[in-house]
């Protein structure tokens, strides 16, 4: 017998036929479309990604101030993180979860297991040497750009509590990757080929970060994510309408898997029986 699969509506988008006789010949593109497609559960995991505890503005107003998608993330860890993830776990889909660096991960037997697996790390690329006049440019930025002079200490005050969202923590030893190279590993041990993504942001840290889908996907790995459970960093023309979310789902779909609906893959999940 052949390993079983499910299928799933997915979404994905039609990047053709540029339209020539329109005065914006992309605007001839298909667009979003929709379609059943199949995963094999025993190949397929759901990566749960920067999934941090977002505090509260009273306690941390700096940090709020530079990340205002933190209210967004809230609501997201609250309203669709508990059904998802238990659907999850009570389906035969792994699940991975994916942090930054820190002594908080020392708590989840998880995390120590993946770094055993992993073994080494793979050694940095040689830095290029900075000068004073990059290093004021790095102040600059910091300043005037992200976070802000005003935020900084706040921020720093977070990066030394943060943890996972309290409907985010791992169970039992649910493994946890920081780096690409532990996440790799754990998908090569589980014979895992498809990463299904949510947390937080689609266009920042699920893209470029360590364990995000431009590192993942170097090493063959289809990378998919769920759109009602991320949201993006957005800019004073896009926060609106999350128009960096928008274009971070599409990119998903461009260059790395699909995009599904929560309640499509809930649905699929509750089929089938561990």
């Amino acid at each position: 017998m052949g390993e079983r699969t499910v299928k799933v509506w997915a979404n994905y988008y039609q990047q053709f036929d540029a339209d020539y006789t329109r005065p914006v010949p992309g605007e001839g593109y298909g667009g979003w479309q929709r379609a059943e497609v199949e995963i094999i559960p025993e190949h397929t995991a759901v990566a749960v990604m920067h999934a941090w505890d977002p505090f509260t503005r009273q306690e941390y107003p700096g940090w709020y101030r530079a990340v205002e998608y933190l209210p967004r993330c809230e609501r997201i860890c609250r309203e669709v993180f508990p059904p998802l993830l238990q659907a999850v776990r009570n389906s035969p889909l792994r699940l991975f979860h994916v942090q930054s660096q820190g002594e908080f991960l020392k708590k989840y037997p998880g995390y120590a297991k993946t770094v055993e697996l992993a073994g080494p790390e793979p050694p940095n690329p040689q830095a290029v040497p900075s000068d004073p006049a990059t290093r004021k440019l790095g102040q600059l930025r910091s300043d005037n750009v992200f976070p802000g002079k005003g935020n900084v200490e706040d921020c720093s005050r977070v990066s030394k509590v943060i943890d996972f969202a309290p409907q985010a923590k791992p169970l039992g030893d649910e493994p946890v990757a920081v780096t690409s190279h532990q996440l790799a590993a754990l998908c090569r041990h589980h014979q895992v080929n498809h990463l299904i993504y949510m947390g937080f942001a689609i266009d920042w840290c699920l893209l470029m970060s360590p364990g995000g889908m431009l590192d993942i996907s170097r090493y063959g790995v289809t990378c998919s994510a769920i759109r009602q459970a991320t949201t993006a960093v957005e800019n004073h023309l896009t926060a609106r309408h999350e128009l960096c979310k928008e274009i971070g789902l599409w990119r998903v779909s461009i260059m790395f898997g699909v995009v599904f609906d929560v309640d499509d893959l809930i649905a699929a999940l509750k089929t089938l029986s561990r």
